[in-house]
């Protein structure tokens, strides 16, 4: 069935983005729109963002995952490096995140590259995570094939069995990675589709930005 989406519109007018407001550091406009974000509503999923490899086919790829730290070295999140993702940055470290704040009309988009995240942190994360999520991490070989649910399923009883009454170690294959961005992009919803969109771009040391046309 055809559907027309050609009256699916909105129009953005909650705030603006200029040049006059804008730090000399990207990461400092980042932190003050992620804060305003964590202000407005505790349903919120503030830290959902896609992160976009290129895979050995040569397709872009995105999904979206949890934003678990961000600092002044990057933006940290954590998988099972033997996904598509992980294999995806082991081949291509360049990859893109990017955040979508519908409710005040903003996104953000960052280019950079990606590392594998020390493995102390990686061990420290993991034990803070609910039990059930650290089973999860043993028992799915994710991106893989399997055969059904059951499967899944099955393999988490014996994990509870095999490590009852027991601290769960982190698995070898998993940890986090940390994104040294390059580029930031910010994008602000305006009236008449005519956007804000400042990007700001790692030169040295230093960051440079500049206003893109919408």
């Amino acid at each position: 069935m055809n559907r027309d989406l050609s009256n699916f519109r909105k129009n953005y007018v909650k705030h603006e983005l200029l040049e006059v407001d804008l730090p000399k550091n990207p990461l400092e406009l980042f932190k003050n729109w992620f804060e305003y974000m964590e202000s407005l509503d505790d349903s919120i999923e503030v830290n959902a963002m896609t992160v976009s490899t290129i895979g050995k086919d040569g397709f872009p790829k995105n999904r979206v995952v949890l934003l678990k730290e961000f600092n002044v070295e990057g933006f940290v999140f954590y998988t099972n490096y033997e996904s598509d993702k992980g294999r995806a940055i082991q081949d291509n470290p360049h990859v893109c995140i990017s955040f979508f704040w519908p409710e005040v009309e903003r996104q953000v988009v960052i280019k950079g590259i990606a590392e594998k995240a020390s493995e102390t942190e990686a061990v420290i994360y993991f034990k803070s995570r609910p039990r059930g999520s650290q089973l999860g991490a043993w028992a799915s070989s994710q991106s893989r094939e399997i055969a059904s649910r059951e499967v899944l399923e099955k393999s988490i009883r014996e994990l509870e069995v095999r490590f009852e009454g027991k601290e769960i170690p982190k698995p070898d294959w998993w940890g986090g990675y940390i994104i040294k961005p390059l580029s930031y992009e910010f994008w602000q919803g305006r009236d008449s589709r005519l956007h804000d969109r400042i990007q700001y771009d790692k030169v040295d040391a230093d960051w440079n930005f500049k206003r893109l046309a919408p």
